[in-house]
C-alpha cells in the first residue's frame, strides 16, 4: 500500500489514504489483546482462583478494582478531550497512555498467589490507561470517515482488534498448552502471558505513531490549558440540550454496555467457575469467540451503513438478549459454546456500530470532547454492569447463572431506550452547530 493509493470516496475523508486508516485501526489491533487475555480470559479467572484464593469475595473483589479504574477514566474523561481538542494534543496524549498500559501489564506478572494488594493496584492503573487510550484513539475517527462511511470504517478497526487479540490470545495459549503438558501450574505460566501481552501491544502499536496524522489545530485562547479544558467541558454541558438524540443514545449505552461489559470482564470466570472449563478450555473459547466478533464488526459494518445506526443497534441488542438467556439455560458445553459464539457476533457488531452512531452524532471540530462524554458513558457502565454481577455472586453464595440472568435486563432497558433516537435529527443538529457555532 502506497501513499499514492487513492483513497476509497465512499467511506474516507478528503485527504485521509488507507494506509492512515489501516495504522489507526492497528491501535485497535494493538490494544486488544489487553482486553482479550487481561480482563476477558486468562488473568480475570486467574486472579479469583490464584490471587484471591477462590475466597466467597474473590468475584465482587475483581468487579470492584475494574469499577475503581473506570470510575477513575470517568473522572478525567471529559476533560482529557477537551484538553486534547483545544491543544491538538490527541496523538501525544495517546503516547503517554499507550507507555502507562503497557508497562503495567507487564507488572501484572508479578501478582503471584495471595498478593491481592498488587493485583488490584495494578489492574486498576493498567485498565485506567487502557481505558482513556481507549477515548482517545476513537476521536480520530471523524476526522478519518465521512458521516455516513464512519459505520464501515469503525467497523474495520474492530473487526482488526479482534485479530489482535486472536494474535495476543493464540500466543497465550501456545505457551500455557506448552507449559501445562509439562506440568506447570498457573502460577509459573499466566505471569508469562502478561509480559507476552505487554510485548505485542507495544510492538503492533507503532504504525499508528508513525502513520496516524494529528489533524486538529490548537484552538485559540487564554489561561492554563487545564482551566481552558474545563471551561470548554462546561459549555459542553451548558449547551447539551442541543443533542437530544445523542444524549438519549448515551443513555441507552449506559444500559447496554452495561451488560456488554459483564460479558467481557466475567466470561472466563462464568465459564470456569460455572461450567467447570480449565484455562486452556476457555483460551480456546475466547480464541473462537474473537474470530466470531471479528466477523461480526466487519459484517456489521457495512450493515450498519445500509441499515441505519439505530436499526443495527436494535439488532444487536436483540442478539444480546437470546445470548444471555441460552448461557443461563446452558448445562454442558455444547449450548454454552453456542451462546459463546453468538457473544462474538453480537460484541463485534455492538461496539463498532456505538462507536460509529456516537461519531455521527457529534459536532465537528469537538470530536475528542464528545468521544470523552461516550467514555464517560461507557465506564459507568463498566463499573455498574460487572460490580452488580460481583454483589449477586456475592450475596447468593456464588450463583453464576443468577449473576449473568439479572445482566440481560440491562439489555432490556437499552433496547428499550435506543427506540426514541432518530439518527438523522442528531446528525442535523450536530453539523448545524459544528465547531465554532450554535449555542458556543
Amino acid at each position: 500500500m502506497t501513499e499514492n493509493a487513492e483513497p476509497l470516496p465512499d467511506s474516507l475523508a478528503p485527504g485521509v489514504r488507507r494506509r492512515e486508516v489501516w495504522a489507526w485501526a492497528m491501535y485497535d489491533f494493538a490494544n486488544s489483546g489487553y482486553t482479550t487475555v487481561v480482563i476477558t480470559a486468562v488473568f480475570s479467572a486467574y486472579f479469583v482462583a490464584e490471587v484471591a484464593g477462590n475466597a466467597p469475595w474473590a468475584t465482587f473483589a475483581w468487579t470492584a478494582a475494574l469499577a475503581v479504574s473506570y470510575a477513575l477514566v470517568m473522572l478525567t474523561a471529559p476533560v482529557i478531550g477537551a484538553y486534547a481538542d483545544a491543544r491538538a494534543a490527541k496523538k501525544r496524549l495517546l503516547l503517554f497512555t499507550t507507555f502507562g498500559c503497557v508497562t503495567f501489564t507487564a507488572g501484572l506478572a508479578l501478582a503471584g498467589r495471595g498478593d491481592v494488594a498488587a493485583g488490584v493496584t495494578l489492574i486498576i492503573l493498567s485498565n485506567f490507561f487502557f481505558g482513556t487510550g481507549e477515548n482517545l484513539i476513537a476521536a480520530f475517527l471523524p476526522e478519518l470517515a465521512e458521516g455516513e462511511g464512519m459505520g464501515r470504517v469503525s467497523g474495520w478497526g474492530w473487526s482488526l482488534g479482534y485479530f489482535g487479540g486472536l494474535v495476543s490470545l493464540g500466543a497465550s495459549l501456545a505457551y500455557v498448552t506448552w507449559a501445562q503438558a509439562r506440568g506447570m501450574p498457573a502460577t509459573a505460566f499466566v505471569p508469562v502471558t502478561m509480559l507476552i501481552t505487554a510485548a505485542i501491544f507495544a510492538l503492533a502499536v507503532l504504525p499508528t505513531f508513525f502513520l496516524l496524522k494529528e489533524r486538529a489545530v490548537v484552538q485559540p485562547g487564554d489561561g492554563w490549558p487545564v482551566r481552558a479544558a474545563f471551561a470548554q467541558l462546561r459549555e459542553t454541558l451548558r449547551t447539551a440540550h442541543r443533542y437530544r438524540d445523542l444524549r438519549r443514545f448515551l443513555l441507552c449505552l449506559v444500559f447496554c454496555q452495561a451488560g456488554i461489559q459483564t460479558v467481557i470482564a466475567l466470561a472466563a470466570i462464568y465459564a470456569q467457575q460455572a461450567m467447570g472449563f480449565t484455562t486452556r478450555d476457555t483460551l480456546l473459547l475466547i480464541l473462537v469467540v474473537n474470530v466470531t466478533a471479528a466477523i461480526g464488526a466487519f459484517g456489521f459494518g457495512y450493515v450498519q451503513d445500509r441499515l441505519g445506526h439505530v436499526r443495527t443497534i436494535v439488532l444487536t441488542l436483540t442478539g444480546w438478549i437470546i445470548t444471555v438467556l441460552l448461557a443461563w439455560a446452558a448445562e454442558g458445553p455444547a449450548l454454552f459454546w453456542v451462546a459463546a459464539n453468538l457473544v462474538g457476533v453480537c460484541l463485534g457488531s455492538s461496539q463498532s456500530a456505538g462507536r460509529a452512531l456516537v461519531g455521527y452524532l457529534s459536532p465537528p471540530g469537538r470530536q475528542a470532547e464528545f468521544f470523552g462524554l461516550w467514555g464517560l458513558a461507557v465506564k459507568f457502565s463498566s463499573i455498574l454492569g460487572p460490580l452488580t454481577y460481583g454483589v449477586v455472586t456475592w450475596l447468593s453464595g456464588g450463583d453464576h447463572r443468577l449473576a449473568i440472568l439479572i445482566t440481560g435486563a440491562y439489555f432490556l432497558a437499552g433496547l428499550a431506550i435506543v427506540a426514541g433516537v432518530d439518527a438523522a435529527r442528531g446528525r442535523a443538529v450536530a453539523l448545524s452547530v459544528g465547531a465554532g457555532g450554535g449555542d458556543r
